[in-house]
């Protein structure tokens, strides 16, 4: 179940930037929120890590609690630093946590 979550996750964050020839998937804007465009694929991310965080265990859930909330007050803007697209960091930091948690040694009973 996570390693589909992480295969979703990193599928729709890569389709946000890279447009595949066959694969059109519309990038539709769906309202505005503080002046920041809210899209189709913001709010389908959103549903994918607020899922990871119902499933990973507990350290990196509240990490990824943490990281959920800052990337939100980002998308719509209230966080925001000169030249670096701060969501766009905090998905990948999403990402790579959820490759640790599936990399990482499991207890064997």
């Amino acid at each position: 179940m996570l390693t589909a979550l992480f295969l979703i996750l990193t599928l729709l964050w890569f389709l946000g930037y890279v447009r595949i020839e066959g694969l059109s998937i519309p990038d539709l804007f769906l309202f505005s929120i503080n002046g920041q465009q809210i899209t189709l694929w913001s709010i389908l991310i959103l549903l994918v890590v607020s899922w990871a965080v119902g499933i990973l265990p507990t350290p990196v859930r509240q990490i990824v609690a943490v990281l959920l909330i800052i990337w939100i007050l980002a998308v719509l803007g209230i966080i925001s630093l000169t030249g670096i697209a701060l969501a766009n960091i905090l998905v990948l930091a999403m990402i790579i946590g959820i490759i640790f948690v599936l990399l990482s040694p499991r207890d064997v009973v």
